[in-house]
């Protein structure tokens, strides 16, 4: 085993954790924050929850929730001129991925300065963040837990992806409450966004024994408790279960990377605006077919974490039942099984796998991807 590192933020885990926003700030020296969300989470009651625990900690906040779903460049300046103008010294998040990435890069472009534009790929900031808390509510992006951010540039219609250990928030609160106000349509697609994260970092080139903890419990706890997530809002048995799960892949991911899924459902993402969990169930069982071959034992490890019975079965029939179990619970959970039945227009294979091949998320696939095998693949799926 060769050197690695393994990157986490402070952890706040349990119900009621929502309470703790205010003692985190301060002990990270904040004193004027931009609380960033998005009117779905306003809507839900969150912001709202967590504001008593600011006021008492003795802070100023600004509230900023004007985001879309696949946050946007332009929109990232927008937030950033809300908390120069209110003059913060950190940023709090609370929401889904799009929120929590939101409000990485308004910490990041409130010290480095620039455009965003300047900082996608990896290591390419040069000074510190202000303090970042995350509060995630949908048990799905992780980015609670990562060194990564997504932005859609809206020009070029393609999701830019920026790497660096200082996007890694100080703080996670993690209070799984926050998921009961979830649809049964987002909760399955942020919980494959879960699975997706951890069987591309357990498979990932970059994997290594502390990714491979996190990466196998958190298959374990979709597999078990996604499909009671959906069916209860009440469940705070699954909904804790997923909120770990949703935070173990993020640490999974954001030290072993992920692979060609994310490269390609980052696509999508950029050029229809979906849904990006839904992107990845679409995706990830043709993928895992394709990456089997370079991946067969770890394939047939992820069977077994999924709990499914693969006694007697040869390695590559255990590995196969793996992929048959993610698409048959896409299947289960009511998720579009095709990329024609989102509205994607076939005519876009070609611009899309041009943009796959440009995604940093490609280095650590364990399969060696060409451009016809990109293009293959969305063919595939479509």
């Amino acid at each position: 085993m060769g050197l690695y590192t393994f990157l986490a933020p402070e952890v706040i885990f349990g119900q009621d954790a929502l309470e703790q926003v205010g003692k985190s700030l301060v002990t990270l020296g904040a004193k004027r924050v931009l609380v960033v969300s998005d009117p779905g989470v306003m809507a839900a009651g969150w912001v709202d929850k967590a504001i008593p625990g600011i006021t008492e900690a003795g802070l100023d906040y600004k509230i900023w929730h004007d985001i879309t779903s696949n946050p946007k460049d332009h929109e990232v300046h927008k937030g950033l001129e809300k908390y120069r103008e209110f003059e913060c010294n950190a940023v709090l998040g609370v929401g889904g991925g799009s929120v929590i990435d939101m409000a990485k890069v308004i910490a990041l472009l409130s010290s480095n300065g620039g455009d965003i534009k300047d900082y996608e790929g990896a290591d390419k900031i040069q000074r510190a963040l202000p303090p970042i808390v995350a509060v995630p509510t949908t048990a799905g992006s992780g980015s609670e837990a990562t060194q990564l951010a997504v932005i859609t540039n809206s020009e070029r219609k393609m999701k830019m992806v920026l790497g660096s250990k200082s996007l890694i928030p100080n703080i996670a609160v993690i209070d799984p409450r926050t998921l009961t106000t979830k649809d049964r349509e987002l909760t399955a697609n942020t919980g494959f966004d879960v699975l997706t994260h951890a069987i591309e970092a357990y498979v990932s080139l970059a994997s290594n024994p502390l990714t491979d903890v996190h990466a196998l419990n958190a298959i374990t706890l979709v597999f078990k408790y996604l499909p009671l997530s959906m069916s209860s809002n009440s469940n705070l048995e699954a909904k804790t279960a997923m909120a770990m799960a949703s935070l173990q892949a993020g640490l999974a991911l954001s030290n072993a990377i992920l692979g060609l899924v994310h490269a390609m459902s980052h696509q999508l993402g950029g050029l229809l605006d979906m849904p990006h969990g839904e992107a990845n169930a679409i995706l990830l069982p043709y993928i895992m077919e394709y990456n089997l071959p370079a991946a067969i034992e770890r394939y047939g490890t992820i069977a077994q974490a999924m709990n499914l019975n693969i006694q007697g079965l040869s390695s590559r029939e255990a590995a196969q039942k793996a992929v048959d179990a993610v698409r048959q619970m896409a299947r289960d959970l009511g998720i579009a099984s095709n990329l024609s039945q989102v509205g994607l227009d076939i005519r876009y294979l070609e611009q899309l796998s041009d943009n796959a091949m440009q995604d940093v998320c490609l280095l650590t696939n364990p399969r060696d991807v060409s451009r016809k095998d990109v293009l293959e693949l969305f063919k595939a799926a479509y």
